[in-house]
């Protein structure tokens, strides 16, 4: 191409908009903007002796193979500029902001892997134009699940949680891109931990329980992001919000054997029931577990929590509180220790009736608070929704931000 600065007509006085001219290939913005009168006619051409100053204009991302992760950047040779977008579709558009100066423009998020986006420029004096470039696919792509569910209602224990499908080395980046809002300024810290199918997680819970009535949202702004060579690059945003329900705690007496619902700090339910015989593996857990999920009737087999040929049974009104198997459920044929003694093989065991009350009032994440010396220990912070267990400083500390 030639290296000629280029010449733009412009008539007088109606002042019409000089273009900034592509120098270069298409997926690059730079330009000279010549600005100056034309003769009274209107039709004569610019004199190189009344050119403006140049005001280049170049883009740090080019070509069709751009390196995604990292900002945009329009710089300005000389002069201001007054806008700049890039857009990448509907919805992939990139907010950004013009420096102090005027003479760069960074966007607000980085370019993600696979996308082409198209960059529109203008300047202070008029001048305009646009260009495009993409950026490289991604070789290996991670995803994740979330809880709870959208638009969901849950209970005042019930974390925000973030299961990935490959390991997160950059877990700092990641967690920078998780934007949790709620309707009080709710204060709480994400935290990080191995869930229990040895996945990378990470969980987000208030100080303490929440408010009833909060809405939450979580705005996981992942795309674009690098989690690492053995994760992969997030190609696309995540979203959720829910709002917390009344206030619920299921206290559970593993010394007593019995249970109760409050609700706002009043019981509305004293249920007697057996638990885990203690001194071995089929002994209960101690501490805060977390309602999972409301499962109706279910097969139970002990093969698959490591206890043999124990049991198979069809179970009614089971309420998950652990991946490893412990649930609350209805035990009719435990009928005789009821508010006597613990003999089951872990779960929290009930009468038809009992459990069908149970089961009807709570929700998912409601706390189950297990106390008593009865127990095989305190539940692992993966194996389920274990955060409650740990202090706030010692929740707080698993930041990877901290």
């Amino acid at each position: 191409m030639s290296s000629a600065r280029p010449r733009i007509r412009r008539s007088a006085p109606s002042g019409r908009r000089a273009r900034l001219a592509l120098a270069g290939p298409a997926t690059l913005l730079a330009a000279a903007l010549t600005a100056c009168a034309g003769d009274p006619s209107g039709s004569g051409e610019v004199g190189e002796d009344a050119k403006a100053p140049d005001t280049s204009v170049s883009v740090n991302l080019k070509g069709s193979a751009a390196a995604p992760g990292g900002p945009v950047k329009v710089t300005l040779a000389h002069g201001k500029l007054k806008a700049v977008s890039v857009t990448a579709g509907e919805d992939g558009a990139l907010t950004g902001k013009i420096s102090a100066d005027g003479r760069t423009w960074t966007s607000d998020r980085v370019a993600a892997p696979g996308t082409a986006y198209t960059v529109e420029a203008r300047d202070t004096d008029g001048g305009s134009d646009r260009a495009a470039f993409s950026t490289a696919e991604a070789e290996k792509v991670n995803k994740l699940s979330l809880a709870p569910g959208k638009n969901t209602t849950v209970g005042i224990a019930q974390p925000l949680s973030v299961v990935f499908d490959h390991p997160v080395k950059d877990k700092a980046a990641v967690e920078r891109a998780l934007k949790v809002s709620t309707s009080n300024d709710t204060r709480g810290s994400w935290g990080w931990l191995q869930d229990y199918s040895g996945k990378d997680r990470v969980d987000w819970r208030p100080e303490e329980y929440w408010k009833p009535g909060t809405k939450v949202t979580l705005d996981a702004r992942l795309n674009g992001v690098d989690t690492g060579a053995d994760g992969g690059w997030f190609v696309r945003d995540y979203t959720t919000t829910f709002t917390v329900g009344a206030a619920q705690v299921v206290k559970v007496d593993l010394d007593r054997s019995r249970l109760a619902l409050h609700r706002d700090g009043k019981q509305v339910l004293d249920i007697p029931m057996s638990a885990g015989t203690p001194g071995g593996e089929k002994a209960s857990w101690r501490g805060t577990a977390v309602l999972m999920s409301k499962e109706g009737t279910i097969n139970m087999r002990s093969e698959t929590v490591g206890l043999g040929d124990a049991y198979d049974k069809m179970v009614d009104y089971s309420m998950r509180l652990t991946w490893s198997g412990m649930y609350a459920h209805a035990a009719p044929w435990n009928a005789g220790y009821f508010g006597q003694a613990n003999r089951s093989s872990g779960c929290v065991g009930m009468s038809d009736a009992n459990a069908a009350a149970l089961y009807g009032q709570v929700r998912v994440g409601d706390p189950f608070e297990m106390t008593g010396a009865q127990a095989k220990g305190t539940v692992a912070e993966g194996n389920g929704y274990g955060a409650w267990n740990l202090s706030w400083e010692d929740w707080a500390a698993k930041s990877a931000l901290r």
